[in-house]
């Protein structure tokens, strides 16, 4: 009941610091915020910029869950840049978490089907469920990496390299040694990652490839 109680009393602190920029919108959006960790909240009842910067992430996701044709009945080019802006939508509704690794979660998340990383923008509860998980996923690997890393970095590394770059020859000869040398800059566990799941690995390809071409 205490807990009750206090998420109650944030709540009501929460809207009325929000009701005066967001009338409209200000029941949705507290109850949006309402959904992340008690110490986040708390940050954000002492500092305005924070609670500024959440209130806008929020407020992005409501926009998005408002207007779903946008990433319907386009064509093909359209979706694909549909789906670079579902992912920095994605991402600021991740980054609030401050899990320290709101880039790879966002890439977790991602993999799932378009229809998927809609809910999650319009569904604050599902989004904190995924992104606990996928924390849980990426602590769970970091420590098997450390159990297994006895070796020398060094030798992990080139190992890593080595497998990296003949898979990434497969789906791109012609850019594999650019490629290869982009995604080795990512930490161990997700390259890891990479080399267990070739769709994760294809989607790596294709933004490196994009980075390339820009």
């Amino acid at each position: 009941m205490d807990e009750e109680e206090d998420l109650e009393t944030l709540g009501e602190q929460l809207y009325s610091l929000i009701y005066p920029n967001h009338q409209e919108d200000a029941g949705k959006l507290t109850g949006m915020l309402l959904e992340l960790p008690g110490a986040v909240l708390s940050q954000m009842l002492q500092d305005e910029a924070t609670l500024t910067a959440a209130v806008e992430k929020a407020l992005r996701a409501l926009q998005l869950a408002q207007e779903p044709s946008q990433v319907t009945c386009k064509d093909e080019d359209d979706v694909s840049v549909s789906s670079d802006s579902l992912g920095e939508q994605l991402f600021e509704l991740v980054d609030v978490y401050n899990t320290g690794h709101s880039q790879k979660i966002t890439g977790m998340l991602l993999e799932q089907h378009k229809e998927a990383v809609l809910n999650l923008l319009s569904d604050p509860k599902l989004l904190e469920e995924q992104v606990n998980f996928a924390l849980k996923t990426l602590k769970e690997q970091s420590m098997e990496e450390t159990d297994i890393s006895d070796s020398s970095d060094a030798d992990d590394t080139e190992r890593l390299g080595e497998k990296l770059f003949s898979l990434v020859e497969e789906l791109d000869p012609l850019h594999a040694n650019d490629i290869t040398g982009m995604l080795l800059e990512m930490d161990p566990a997700a390259l890891q990652q990479l080399l267990s799941d070739h769709t994760m690995l294809e989607v790596a390809v294709q933004k490196a490839r994009a980075a390339l071409d820009t």
